[in-house]
């Protein structure tokens, strides 16, 4: 994965979003916001080396729905007393400085698109933005041949490994992402 004569890559970190969501209308990253930033800085072996989870105050639906709440363990009075988006970018990138990466990397497209859309409607991106961006669960499709139960709970059992923390908490999978780092051919 690492060009020839680059610096290749010796920590890695892992972002996972969590987003305004409803189990009763279309969504899509454009209806979407985010609301909560999980990171994990990793090294490939999948220590982790730091971790952070950073809640934001959606500005377009403030309100949470029920579903989301549920999925997410998120509840209103978290999001509404959190930052907005520059806010919470300008406060994550506080966090990550001094910490040593070459690229991020999530699970999927979608927290790459998600973050693409909300620096267009805020003006701003947290840094990693700035940096390459690996598509771990690409990397896993490519290497296990498996197109479809490519979920990150998926790869972990397949590995014999169990979810730790609560599913769907950005800081919590962002870490359990990290877990399968030594699988990945990076």
């Amino acid at each position: 994965m690492t060009p020839p004569n680059a610096d290749p890559i010796r920590h890695l970190l892992i972002v996972d979003l969590e987003a305004t969501c409803w189990n009763d209308r279309p969504q899509s990253a454009e209806t979407m916001e985010v609301i909560e930033f999980g990171l994990a800085l990793a090294t490939l072996e999948g220590e982790v080396l730091a971790s952070h989870s950073q809640l934001v105050r959606p500005t377009i639906n403030p309100e949470l729905s029920d579903f989301c709440c549920q999925l997410t363990g998120i509840d209103p009075g978290q999001v509404a007393a959190a930052p907005d988006f520059a806010e919470a970018t300008a406060l994550l990138n506080g966090w990550l400085q001094g910490l040593e990466y070459k690229a991020w990397a999530s699970w999927g497209q979608y927290d790459f698109n998600q973050i693409r859309i909300e620096q267009a409607r805020h003006d701003c991106a947290p840094a990693f933005f700035a940096k390459q961006h690996i598509n771990l669960k690409a990397l896993w499709q490519q290497k296990t041949g498996k197109k479809r139960h490519a979920g990150l709970g998926s790869a972990l059992q397949s590995l014999g490994l169990e979810f730790e923390g609560r599913q769907h908490r950005g800081e919590d999978d962002a870490r359990n992402i990290a877990r399968l780092l030594p699988n990945l051919d990076l």
